[in-house]
């Protein structure tokens, strides 16, 4: 069979999809445990989150994270797909990054030139990236499994939206433990490591996910 041909009765054919949106349902269910058992086992919740919470540039850590997570995983419903368009989970990435760039433009009016160094690099600036590695481990891994139930066209740029969907996911329950909470911090170091996801989600599911 031509592969246009496979692709063609894919598309056609309507009992796949419920089954493979359950798969990845699951895929992300089990990602989640496995990140959440991952911080239990590594860190603990600062001291200071109820307070913490209240507080705007805190927020915005939960909103990169938890937002790019959201629009990765729904992209990742139509990539799975052949022929299927990203529609409008293409441009939810936006959301999330304009929040951080709003919130360090304010940090930058803000605070003096002076101290955006300090700001920058924070108390644990050698330990964000490799931490938030960690536990996106697990939710990568199952992702990329859930993701074999499926047929991508694009085997490559699935794997790195299931990156930064893992990301996502572990930079927010590192936002917990986190305790700087300096936009410019989150800005350089969070998004470092979802992008280190996002290239190992890449190098793997072009291989992995290849049909």
């Amino acid at each position: 069979m031509k592969t246009s041909d496979l692709i063609s009765a894919l598309v056609q054919d309507p009992v796949p999809a419920p089954r493979l949106g359950r798969v990845l349902l699951a895929g992300l269910a089990g990602g989640v445990l496995l990140a959440a058992l991952t911080f239990a086992l590594a860190l603990r919740p600062r001291p200071d989150l109820g307070e913490a919470l209240e507080q705007l540039r805190v927020l915005a850590k939960f909103a990169l994270g938890l937002g790019l997570a959201t629009a990765a995983t729904g992209l990742l419903g139509r990539l799975a797909r052949p022929g299927v368009p990203g529609g409008g989970w293409r441009w939810s990435f936006l959301l999330p990054g304009l929040c951080v760039l709003v919130a360090v433009a304010a940090e930058l009016v803000a605070v003096p030139p002076g101290a955006w160094e300090a700001r920058l690099f924070g108390k644990n600036a050698a330990v964000c990236a490799p931490l938030i590695l960690l536990i996106s481990a697990g939710p990568l891994l199952c992702l990329l499994a859930a993701l074999r139930h499926g047929a991508p066209t694009r085997p490559g740029l699935a794997g790195a939206v299931a990156g930064v969907a893992a990301g996502g996911i572990a930079a927010t329950l590192y936002a917990l433990h986190c305790p700087d909470d300096s936009p410019l911090f989150v800005a350089a170091w969070y998004s470092l490591a979802i992008g280190a996801d996002a290239l190992a989600g890449f190098l793997i599911g072009r291989r992995w996910l290849r049909w």
